[in-house]
């Protein structure tokens, strides 16, 4: 899988999902490789979009149609400001990779020092997050060739996720989640209270 995570700030939120969902509508049918994607704004109007291909050379094929470039040449009037993009070779998946379901979906960006490591911290927790937080969904991992990284979890609803990420975990859980923060720089987090997303077929 390939992920490219697109952020930026909006001048209308409401304005962008219409031309967001026209691409989900228009031209999402000829986008060989898509495979979906997860969208939604902060509260200071940044759009995230973190969309899957199920390959590098899929996603560039979308870039280089011209109706993708007469798209996103709409596309970018939205925007305040600088718009950035990350191309991630790199993707790990928790619990399946999350739910179009999700009523609360949370961004967390920074950089991973020791990938091998995370990797492998990543395969043990699948079992640990089954068991001790419901609320989560799933989640993607997606680490561009720089080390900068964007893990996107799915949540039922926001409320459960509040109260669920107040309780202790058991010394096992709680001693992993340490070794994996451990691991990252300069983390910061973007919550998407109204999700929303797309997929193929």
């Amino acid at each position: 899988m390939f992920m490219q995570i697109i952020q930026g700030r909006v001048s209308d939120p409401e304005a962008a999902k219409v031309t967001m969902d026209r691409w989900h509508q228009d031209l999402a049918p000829g986008a060989i490789g898509w495979l979906g994607g997860t969208y939604g704004f902060t509260d200071d109007g940044t759009l995230v979009a973190a969309v899957r291909f199920d390959s590098a050379q899929a996603a560039r094929a979308n870039s280089a149609r011209p109706e993708q470039g007469a798209w996103w040449a709409e596309m970018e009037q939205h925007f305040t400001g600088e718009v950035t993009f990350h191309d991630c070779g790199e993707v790990m998946l928790l619990l399946g990779g999350g739910s179009d379901d999700a009523g609360f979906v949370q961004i967390i960006q920074g950089r991973v020092r020791d990938r091998e490591r995370a990797r492998e911290l990543v395969e043990q927790s699948d079992g640990m997050i089954a068991a001790y937080r419901p609320d989560v969904l799933g989640a993607t991992i997606a680490i561009d060739e720089n080390g900068f990284f964007t893990e996107t979890v799915a949540f039922t609803t926001e409320a459960e996720a509040r109260e669920n990420e107040q309780k202790e975990l058991p010394s096992e859980a709680a001693d992993l989640v340490r070794e994996e923060m451990a691991l990252l720089d300069d983390v910061h987090y973007f919550d998407l209270h109204r999700p929303w997303f797309g997929s193929a077929g």
